[in-house]
């Protein structure tokens, strides 16, 4: 009995182990998927749909696929709050064209600035996503 304790506790350790090189190095998503940033900013995950932040000073964005597909931003919105160190800012994203919507202003953005949008497609319920600008 204890060999196949020992056994079967050898077989999951070594899963475990040669499964970690697949991870990639933010612990969050395998090496090789399709959660690149493909307009230079930071991409999340949530429900099976990719949403891509590119925040800067002068404009907030953000871009929405659904299994690399572009969903279109059409009758969409997005609430972004924005968390710089101790100072909180909210902007509304308005469609800008296929998959974006976006904000043009001045914005207190930096590395470490915490993102939360609600995004909400057309007819559809809003969607949290979180991002850390790099």
């Amino acid at each position: 009995m204890k060999l196949i304790h020992r056994i079967t506790t050898f077989a999951t350790l070594s899963t475990m182990l040669f499964a970690l090189p697949a991870l990639a190095a933010d612990g969050k998503h395998v090496v090789g998927d399709h959660h690149k940033s493909k307009y230079g900013g930071v991409v999340q995950e949530v429900k099976e749909v990719q949403y891509e932040l590119v925040a800067k000073s002068d404009s907030i964005a953000i871009f929405v696929e659904d299994h690399g597909k572009k969903v279109d931003s059409k009758g969409a919105t997005a609430k972004v709050t924005l968390l710089t160190g101790k100072e909180k800012s909210e902007v509304m994203l308005l469609p800008a064209g296929e998959n974006k919507l976006e904000a043009i202003g001045k914005f207190d953005v930096k590395s470490g600035t915490k993102v939360v949008s609600v995004v909400t497609l057309a007819g559809k319920s809003g969607v949290t996503a979180r991002f850390v600008v790099p």
